[in-house]
């Protein structure tokens, strides 16, 4: 197969997932639909005559300040065609997202099982559309890197690199043996072990921007200065990168407003970037090559 046709075979793979989850999302319309109309922002909107401002909008319908982000997020999903209170999933079942997978084995084994499968369709492409993000790197972490199936394709295609996977104790102690990679359990909120480069894969999007900035932090202190190749390599998703279609918009506020119910977010690059210099980085790059996803390298 010629480097054309396998990089339009890996397009048409990223947009066949596109479309499969925004139709596996699409709901998320309707339940924004909903709201909206619940709070009355239509009547609100057109009896002020014009335009308003989200500020003006959440004063105007009565909602708490601390909900304006959140009334922001509604209205990117309904015009596309700091820290969030407690989630839906958290009041649903007495527990986060997180403290639910260290309580729950089977909960916890269907999370990890659904990363490596992630990681089984994703990796391949990223090493064949943007594997330079890897050449120089002698060692990498992969942090929150679950089962290693991300670290152990990156281990494979660059053999002379030294791979381990940085995870929480009960996802460690799950892993199954692999020849190319080590593990580490740990915390990432405490400390990341130093290495040329750290990978992270969908890992921000579950957290909030404080908390963001504080696994950053750790980030900073594990790898070298620029100057000696180190630097952070984030997948994750970029709200208004990638192809300019509806449905590749659409699927990435849908994602957002979804993933808001386990206290995430999906980040517009402004708000990428604030993080970043909050935790003292100087410079990324975005990479758009993954469908609704992104490649960010980040450096010190």
């Amino acid at each position: 197969m010629s480097p054309t046709q396998t990089k339009n075979s890996s397009q048409d793979l990223l947009q066949a997932q596109v479309d499969l989850w925004h139709h596996a999302l699409g709901f998320v319309k309707s339940m924004a639909l909903k709201c909206a109309m619940e709070l009355q922002i239509p009547n609100t909107i057109q009896h002020h005559g014009g335009a308003m401002t989200p500020s003006e909008l959440a004063a105007k319908i009565g909602l708490h300040p601390s909900k304006l982000p959140r009334l922001r997020r509604l209205m990117r999903v309904l015009t596309v065609s700091d820290e969030h209170s407690t989630s839906l999933f958290k009041k649903a079942h007495g527990l986060t997202f997180w403290e639910m997978a260290d309580k729950n084995d089977s909960f916890n084994q269907s999370i990890n099982n659904a990363m490596v499968s992630d990681s089984n369709f994703l990796m391949d492409i990223i090493l064949r559309e943007c594997g330079d993000v890897f050449l120089g790197i002698n060692s990498l972490i992969d942090v929150a890197g679950g089962h290693g199936g991300a670290a152990s394709a990156i281990a494979k295609a660059f053999p002379q690199m030294k791979c381990t996977v940085l995870d929480l104790p009960h996802v460690v102690e799950e892993a199954p043996t692999d020849d190319h990679v080590s593990f580490i359990s740990g915390d990432m909120f405490k400390y990341i072990p130093p290495a040329d480069a750290l990978f992270l894969k969908w890992v921000f999007h579950d957290w909030g921007d404080e908390d963001c900035v504080k696994i950053l932090k750790k980030c900073k202190e594990a790898i070298p200065p620029r100057e000696a190749g180190g630097k952070v390599i984030i997948v994750d998703m970029v709200v208004g990168s990638g192809p300019n279609e509806i449905v590749t918009r659409e699927t990435q506020v849908f994602f957002d407003l979804f993933i808001m119910f386990l206290e995430g977010i999906e980040r517009e690059e402004f708000e990428w970037k604030n993080i970043f210099m909050q935790a003292g980085f100087s410079e990324y790059k975005i990479i758009s090559m993954l469908g609704v996803r992104s490649v960010i390298e980040l450096y010190p």
